[in-house]
């Protein structure tokens, strides 16, 4: 916000003058983010950081198919501190329901509560669903739904437990889908799955935590990360550290990093169960399943021999059909 200041200077008239007030949109919050040691995540945590939260930056530190260890997360917290914000490492995995338990608890014991749970790990094990291993679909599905489940689970026992005892919430969780999700992919019906279920998640957790002051969103966003580069003819990954402040790159891992802050702010305290694509620079509002045409029968059971002129004529508008069927348009 700009200030009106009048001047006071010795020997001059008063006049007024414009000083920048700077109030951090998340000050005194306390985030985790999960998968947060390189692309989108570390792009959250900095981007949370530079507007006030203290951030758990969490990261297994394994590669994008989910093998492996390493210190990924103490990289980020790097980058976080060295820019005056403040961060904590954690190494715990996801998919182990005890590990998201401890990590709630390191927020709460390192910052004094929790605020803000941000979802994002996730891997890849990609194949056509002939050639996909039982073990690379429950791998995929264990580190996107389980972990998001779980983190959100823990935190919301936190924060239930807070309203129970009288204390004011203002929970955020921030889920990630992604257009294969949204949209399926080939190759992924371990991927598109996990991240479709995020997204029911999210609808649910909204109905579940709203009345306790606590939000869930969802968002899809795009870079070219080490996940995206594992794609034919995407190019080598970078990280949001790489693009200097100001500058443009359509593919930079923390272009949606600015809505999430949004998102975890009091102001979209009226936002919840909503799911937003951040492509490029497009902040896109999705819509999911709803009824787009309701055929009835007349107060009788369907007739299958009745049933693909009515496809035809009724619903999808192929062809006209001489049944007199009631229909509802909802376009």
């Amino acid at each position: 916000m700009w200030l009106n200041i009048q001047s006071t200077a010795a020997g001059e008239p008063g006049r007024l003058r414009q000083k920048r007030c700077v109030v951090g949109l998340l000050d005194g919050k306390v985030a985790i983010v999960t998968g947060a040691g390189h692309g989108i995540g570390r792009g959250h945590s900095m981007e949370l950081a530079k507007h006030g939260a203290k951030v758990i930056v969490n990261d297994l530190g394994g590669s994008v198919t989910g093998e492996g260890a390493g210190r990924a997360a103490d990289e980020t917290v790097g980058l976080i501190e060295a820019a005056g914000g403040t961060a904590a490492a954690n190494f715990g995995d996801v998919s182990d329901h005890d590990a998201c338990g401890a990590m709630v608890q390191q927020a709460i014991d390192t910052y004094g509560k929790l605020d803000i749970v941000v979802n994002n790990a996730g891997i890849v094990r990609d194949a056509a669903i002939w050639n996909m291993s039982v073990d690379d679909f429950d791998k995929v599905m264990n580190v996107h739904v389980r972990g998001s489940w779980s983190m959100s689970h823990h935190a919301a026992k936190y924060w239930r437990n807070q309203a129970k005892n009288g204390e004011d919430v203002a929970g955020r969780i921030i889920n990630t889908t992604s257009g294969a999700g949204l949209s399926g992919n080939f190759g992924q019906t371990n991927y598109a799955t996990a991240k479709s279920a995020i997204a029911g998640l999210t609808l649910t957790l909204s109905q579940e935590l709203y009345k306790i002051g606590v939000t869930a969103n969802c968002i899809g966003p795009a870079g070219l990360t080490r996940i995206t580069a594992t794609m034919p003819g995407q190019g080598e990954a970078f990280e949001p550290n790489d693009v200097a402040e100001g500058e443009w790159n359509p593919m930079d891992p923390k272009n949606s990093s600015p809505v999430v802050a949004w998102l975890a702010s009091d102001e979209a305290a009226h936002i919840t169960g909503q799911v937003f694509r951040c492509i490029y620079d497009n902040i896109i509002w999705m819509q999911g399943w709803r009824e787009r045409r309701v055929v009835s029968a007349g107060e009788k059971a369907w007739d299958a021999t009745q049933i693909g002129a009515v496809m035809s004529g009724e619903i999808f508008d192929t062809r006209s059909t001489p049944f007199p069927f009631r229909s509802a348009n909802y376009d």
